[in-house]
């Protein structure tokens, strides 16, 4: 048995100086102006490559030969089409749906405040109200005058019912009554604005203002944000561009509070960004507990490869020497089950499994434990 592990090593050892051989056979051809020499060290090279291919083959032979009357224990795995997908993840920021600074549409004095920071508001809500004094003395005037220029509209408009008067008079007090309607309807309208009301649904996150200071439409009384519907937006790299399309299902991970949602593309931008080569894409999630909040960081996991029927094995069962990747599957021998080497051309990598493209097909059977203490030949006891 110590001598089957010293042929193994051996084996591994040839293996390497091949593969150095091989390759200081290619750099040689770089090195050097005379092409002569070149020409009979790559003659020796290999001649040296040739030899250790024959004492691998005799080692293997060897190993072959001790092993055949001992068995080694494997655990086989049976090949079947399966679907097998790709993911990338990427990072992604939270927006609030509605985030508003809401600012009063006139200047004056607030005078009373109405909410509190953290309260839930709905639209047409009072927020906060104004000193609307001066205006409503002038609604009181104007209201006067209003109704003096309304009589005398009625008595013009009796008199010249009845062909008294003329038409002047009847038209003057007509458009004194229309203009001072016209004006109360102004200031009505201009003392609406003393009163700060919530343009949408929301809760109020901060009140920058207090009472006794001057609002004006300049400076933002309070901010409002609606979190019952939040959009995550996040950068892709270019490459994926023709890969991910707008209702693809993804998956959103938010790792300051642990939680995991599914949702879909929602849109994807039409502008790639010149400094780090990305484009944007937006999701949307319902957030009814509001246990997500703006700017936080989320982990967007976006598939971007699928392939139906694909042949696919764990990765770590896939080697390499000089000559490309291979794999071991199990094959019958004279009523006896051997190893034998595949080699095969490996395909995308996810979650430590990878496509195998070429090589291996549906019902074979890889050797998926104990592989590591066969070779080519070697007889095998599955269990």
């Amino acid at each position: 048995m110590n001598r089957i592990v010293r042929n193994r090593k051996l084996i591994h050892q040839l293996a390497a100086v091949l593969a150095v051989v091989v390759l200081a056979s290619c750099s040689a051809g770089n090195a050097g102006n005379d092409n002569q020499a070149k020409q009979a060290q790559l003659v020796e090279y290999k001649q040296q490559a040739h030899e250790l291919e024959l004492k691998i083959a005799e080692l293997e032979k060897e190993l072959r030969d001790s092993t055949e009357l001992e068995k080694i224990e494997v655990v086989l795995s049976e090949l079947q089409p399966k679907t097998f997908e790709h993911f990338i993840e990427v990072t992604g920021s939270v927006e609030a749906d509605q985030e508003v600074n809401v600012s009063p549409e006139g200047s004056g004095q607030i005078l009373n405040i109405t909410v509190k920071e953290g309260q839930r508001v709905t639209k047409g809500t009072v927020l906060a109200t104004l000193n609307s004094e001066p205006i409503e003395r002038t609604i009181d005037e104007v209201e006067i005058n209003l109704e003096l220029a309304r009589t005398t509209f009625e008595r013009q408009e009796n008199l010249w019912e009845q062909n008294i008067g003329s038409e002047l008079q009847y038209l003057q007090a007509k458009s004194a009554k229309d203009a001072l309607e016209k004006q109360l309807q102004g200031l009505k309208a201009q003392k609406s604005m003393s009163t700060i009301t919530a343009p949408v649904d929301g809760v109020i996150d901060v009140i920058y203002q207090k009472q006794g200071q001057i609002a004006s439409p300049q400076v933002p009384f309070a901010k409002l944000v609606n979190i019952q519907k939040i959009k995550v937006y996040a950068d892709v790299a270019e490459s994926y561009l023709t890969k991910i399309k707008e209702g693809d299902a993804v998956q959103v991970y938010f790792p300051a509070i642990g939680q995991t949602r599914e949702t879909q593309v929602q849109m994807i931008g039409n502008y790639i960004d010149p400094n780090n080569r990305t484009f944007r894409i937006r999701l949307d999630l319902q957030n009814k507990d509001n246990l997500i909040k703006p700017n936080l960081e989320a982990v967007v996991t976006l598939r971007d490869y699928t392939a139906e029927e694909a042949i696919v094995i764990p990765s770590l069962l896939i080697k390499e020497d000089f000559k490309g990747n291979y794999t071991f599957i199990a094959q019958a021998d004279n009523d006896q089950l051997v190893a034998q080497k595949v080699y095969i051309k490996p395909g995308i990598s996810n979650n430590n499994m990878t496509e195998v493209l070429e090589g291996l097909e549906s019902g074979m059977h890889v050797i998926a434990e104990g592989f590591s203490q066969v070779v080519d030949g070697t007889v095998l006891h599955a269990n």
